[in-house]
């Protein structure tokens, strides 16, 4: 007898009842699959609704910067609105011009672009392992734990270890058969936490037990840098991601980033030794077969380093100085939030028995709008929502959402600490 899904698909949604909940609130939540219409600033309208936009992860503001949008136009009329070559047949000249400036920026050996994270998860991590080890971190991203799933798919053996735990991935690694290939796998800046992990740490033991450190920052790339003593903020200079921020070396490490966070434009990249790039070149799937980003991505990014060189440490520092506004809002109420830094990621998790669906019916009411985290998304324990501050959010959001978590905390719909 067929299960494929039929009529109005409620007996396949009823059989995958993992997705029930989500199911529920993408059919009744305003906040879910939304149409929006039309952004004035971090303002959205769905609808008739105004709502100030807090699930922007646009966290430089370089998707409303003029400087950045004008430099479409012209690269446009030079090649097009798209390159369809694979990048193996054929690199328009703004892809090596990137790769320099990145690598530069990065302070890395070389570079890659590719066009998403989740296209490398899925090709380079596979590749890396081959028939070797995987060491995936607990709380990695869905797109590490997918990535790794199918290398594990082509023959490779994947070990989760504890988040945030290098003592129990060292215990890992020690027991593992010597002379195989051994992945680390693992998040920089946690997408829901807003927390950095303890690169050096990893990294030592990493390079103790032979084995390479692949980080995805994908939300730390063009917040955090380096740090130095004229840095405008604790978020460093250049943001230059997480390896430089820990003052480590990309010695034994492949640093995942992507551009569609800070820089507002469809991109990702490895940084990486030339050796390894000149290999994925021949076999990386996404360069050898995919459609290339659009030209107006390739446009904002080179644009984007130009913001950033001018503008980017004073960016950042208004960016850390609103993000304070609400963690340090938020700390004062005495509500949970597990980000336990300064980033721009606020998770606010439901207080126990509290309903999504409720929590964001009301915020949206309120003229707000955040990531709402529902199972299996996140895990039971967990649900909840995510604001995330832009630079680009304005003052007067920013107490518009303060105001709104005060009336969650005050009616109890909140974790409290």
């Amino acid at each position: 007898m067929s299960h494929a899904p039929t009529g109005d698909g409620l007996e396949f949604v009823q059989r995958n009842g993992r997705w029930a909940d989500l199911e529920r609130l993408r059919s009744g939540n305003p906040m879910y699959d939304a149409t929006i219409e039309e952004v004035r600033g971090r303002r959205i309208r769905v609808g008739d609704h105004w709502l100030a936009d807090f699930a922007s992860c646009n966290y430089l503001g370089f998707d409303l910067e003029p400087e950045i949008m004008a430099a479409i136009e012209p690269e446009v009329r030079r090649w097009g609105t798209h390159p369809s070559w694979s990048r193996l047949l054929g690199n328009p000249a703004l892809y090596p011009q990137i790769e320099e400036r990145l690598t530069a920026l990065l302070d890395a050996p070389d570079t890659l672009v590719l066009p998403t994270i989740t296209h490398i998860h899925m090709s380079v991590l596979p590749i890396l392992a081959g028939k070797g080890y995987v060491f995936l971190d607990s709380q990695a991203h869905k797109t590490i734990y997918d990535g790794s799933m199918y290398a594990k798919g082509l023959g490779a053996t994947v070990q989760r270890f504890r988040a945030n735990d290098h003592e129990h991935l060292a215990e890992l690694l020690r027991a593992a058969p010597a002379g195989v290939s051994k992945i680390v796998a693992m998040d920089g800046i946690n997408s829901m936490t807003g927390n950095a992990p303890d690169v050096a740490a990893f990294a030592k033991v990493a390079r103790e037990h032979g084995a390479l450190l692949y980080i995805d920052d994908a939300h730390g790339f063009g917040m955090i840098g380096e740090r130095a003593a004229n840095e405008t903020s604790p978020y460093g200079i250049k943001g230059n991601a997480i390896v430089k921020y820990c003052g480590e070396t990309y010695d034994n490490i492949v640093l995942v980033g992507g551009f569609s966070k800070s820089y507002s434009s469809l991109l990702a990249f490895l940084a990486l030794p030339t050796w390894l790039k000149n290999h994925l070149k021949v076999s990386a799937p996404p360069y050898l077969y995919s459609g290339p980003a659009p030209t107006a991505s390739l446009a904002t990014v080179l644009a984007g380093f130009d913001v950033n060189d001018k503008r980017g440490d004073a960016i950042r520092a208004d960016l850390y100085r609103k993000s304070m506004k609400v963690l340090n809002h938020v700390r004062g109420l005495g509500v949970y939030t597990p980000n336990t830094g300064d980033t721009p990621v606020i998770e606010l998790p439901l207080a126990e028995g509290e309903d999504i669906d409720a929590v964001g019916k009301l915020l949206w009411d309120r003229g707000i709008y955040v990531t709402l985290a529902a199972y299996p998304l996140v895990p039971r324990d967990q649900v909840g929502f995510r604001a995330q501050v832009t630079a680009a959010n304005t003052d007067d959001e920013l107490d518009e959402l303060n105001a709104v978590i005060t009336e969650l905390a005050e009616a109890g719909k909140l974790r409290r600490c």
